[in-house]
């Protein structure tokens, strides 16, 4: 791909000595995405390559511990976690004093105090309608009262001046929620990098452009961006003065950071870089600070144990060199959605879930694995991923690899192979599946291997070209037949997976398009009890329902395989944080 920006960075003439030690002294990080953002007003966007950028530049109210494992929630501008009610249902927050948002023409001059109001501001933003946010469904119906402030708006702006007993301020650094329901995952929820705070008076500023004008108390502020090319982070002056101060976890990296400043890094560069060969070569003349491990180079990269995918290490010549390796099973499932919606391969009837299943049986999940993933990935089975609390590592969702079983099973539901070779439906009208897929040459394999499942079962596909933003786009308003998808932990909890399939959530995180009243019912059971043996039967009966509509081809469960070079200090990879640049050092 031509970039408009280079990676290697141009050569800049100084006027003066004094200037270029200036800029020698500056720490910088390079590294990059493989997919465009698509914006940084946390209350729109929900793809990971936004929230990356998002979570440096906003605060949390809680965040995660960087190096405990199992992951761990402490708290980010509380002063402490949250005291709870006996009922489960109130929770009060406590904001330290003097954190301020970075500067802005926003606040005229002012020195802009983060409060308890802005919580409570940017919480029902996510509820307006007029914002369309694809994370409304967060506290809508579960906070008191926010549900019939937002009913009250129509398809208007929200009243944020009408006091909410479910979210309200007590006073000027107090948040307290109010829940309808006990809500035992909302510690997770508040470490992630959706419930932001916001100041109204930015948001008002800029409109309907808050997506190109982040405006937080986090470490860094938004200097420069070219939508899906490049972003430029650079250190918020109004930052708070902390420093690194690891108790538990890698001790290595203790020793490393601690008693520093924290953040470290002055300057971070982002580049998009979608095609994997240029981004590898980019890392190994270290014009990137971290990579993640191009697929079609792991044999290239580790010494792989054939038996044992769990099993891998550096190849002693990147060893030597000093380049890092951090390596683990990440908290994700990677799966093809079926848009239930859509005329083709949607609906409920007996016909629609035989051709879906069909689908599913004629792609080879284990051929993919060695050839694309090689062996880097296990198969997904459940909803909820190893690692996370709510899965089941007894349960076996994936329908097995069987084009005979696929081709039977289509010609005993009417979908009959025509003169022209192809299966036409019940009606007679012939059977194409829309199926978007990237512009990338990766894109482009993974489609040789679909269209040999296509094939195996005399089925057409359209292969639909576009850039993964547009994907997106067309996933929320249901405008597709298949397209992959893939959903990192925002949480450890398998709350934050189940909900992928919930009913309320189609046109946010659903990309299905699932409506299924027997699986609603069991999750809004299910998401009112902490973990334990009686949600984990329900999350069973979840997994049996859909296997039963297959809203989803269950792919793979991808190992993270992400190098550091040598001069990267602080290096670990995390699996709920979208980035970890905040956590770094470089000593070139």
């Amino acid at each position: 791909m031509c970039l408009k920006k280079p990676l290697v960075a141009a050569l800049m003439v100084w006027g003066s000595l004094a200037s270029l030690h200036a800029a020698a002294a500056e720490k910088v990080l390079h590294v990059a995405f493989n997919a465009p953002e698509t914006g940084f007003d946390p209350a729109k966007v929900s793809d990971i390559y936004s929230a990356a950028v998002i979570e440096h530049i906003y605060d949390p109210l809680l965040t995660f511990d960087y190096l405990s494992r199992p992951v761990k929630v402490i708290p980010n501008v509380a002063t402490a976690m949250p005291t709870v009610s006996a009922d489960g249902l109130t929770y009060t927050f406590h904001l330290k004093r003097g954190i301020y948002f970075a500067p802005d023409p926003a606040f005229k001059g002012k020195k802009r105090e983060l409060t308890a109001a802005d919580y409570v501001y940017s919480i029902k933003r996510l509820s307006d309608p007029t914002v369309a946010s694809p994370l409304s469904d967060t506290f809508t119906d579960k906070l008191v009262g926010l549900a019939e402030l937002a009913k009250k708006a129509g398809k208007g702006k929200l009243d944020y001046d009408t006091v909410v007993e479910g979210v309200k301020t007590l006073d000027r650094y107090t948040l307290q929620l109010k829940f309808k329901q006990p809500f035992p995952s909302l510690p997770f929820l508040l470490a992630g990098s959706w419930v932001e705070a916001q100041a109204r008076e930015v948001v008002d500023a800029y409109g309907d452009n808050t997506n190109a004008h982040p405006v937080g108390t986090g470490p860094y502020v938004l200097k420069d961006w070219k939508p899906g090319n490049s972003m430029t982070l650079v250190r918020n002056p109004n930052f708070r003065r902390e420093t690194f101060h690891y108790g538990a976890g890698d001790q290595k990296i203790a020793e490393q950071m601690n008693g520093k400043r924290y953040p470290q890094i002055d300057r971070i560069e982002v580049s998009v870089i979608q095609e994997e060969q240029p981004a590898w070569l980019a890392f190994k003349s270290g014009e990137l600070d971290l990579v993640g491990i191009p697929q079609p180079l792991i044999r290239q990269v580790l010494r792989l144990d054939p038996k044992n995918p769990w099993r891998a290490e550096l190849k002693p010549e990147l060893k030597s060199k000093g380049i890092q390796l951090s390596r683990e099973l990440g908290e994700e499932v990677t799966f093809y959605a079926f848009n239930m919606k859509d005329p083709v391969v949607g609906g409920y009837g007996k016909d629609k879930i035989a051709l879906r299943r069909a689908i599913s049986m004629a792609f080879d999940t284990n051929e993919t694995i060695r050839d694309i993933r090689r062996n880097q990935a296990v198969q997904v089975q459940y909803i909820v991923p190893p690692n996370v609390a709510g899965h089941n590592p007894n349960f076996r969702a994936a329908y097995p690899y069987n084009p005979p079983l696929a081709n039977a099973l289509l010609d005993q539901f009417g979908y009959r192979v025509g003169a022209d070779g192809y299966r036409h439906a019940p009606d007679g009208k012939p059977v194409v599946v829309d199926f978007l897929t990237g512009p990338t040459a990766i894109d482009k394999q993974w489609n040789e291997y679909w269209q040999k499942a296509f094939d195996r079962i005399k089925v057409r596909a359209n292969f639909r070209v576009m850039q993964w933003n547009e994907q997106v786009k067309a996933q929320r308003d249901c405008k597709f037949g298949m397209n992959g998808g893939a959903w990192s932990a925002d949480y450890p909890d398998g709350d934050n997976f189940t909900q992928l399939l919930y009913g309320g959530n189609v046109g946010n995180s659903n990309n299905a398009c699932y409506q299924s009243p027997r699986y609603d019912k069991l999750y809004e059971q299910s998401r009112l009890l902490p973990d334990g043996p009686e949600r984990n039967r329900l999350y069973d009966q979840m997994n049996k329902i859909v296997v039963g509509d297959t809203p989803w081809m269950f792919s793979d469960i991808r190992f993270t395989n992400a190098l550091a070079q040598p001069w990267v200090k602080g290096f670990k990879f995390h699996p709920n944080f979208n980035a970890i640049w905040r956590f770094l050092d470089v000593e070139k």
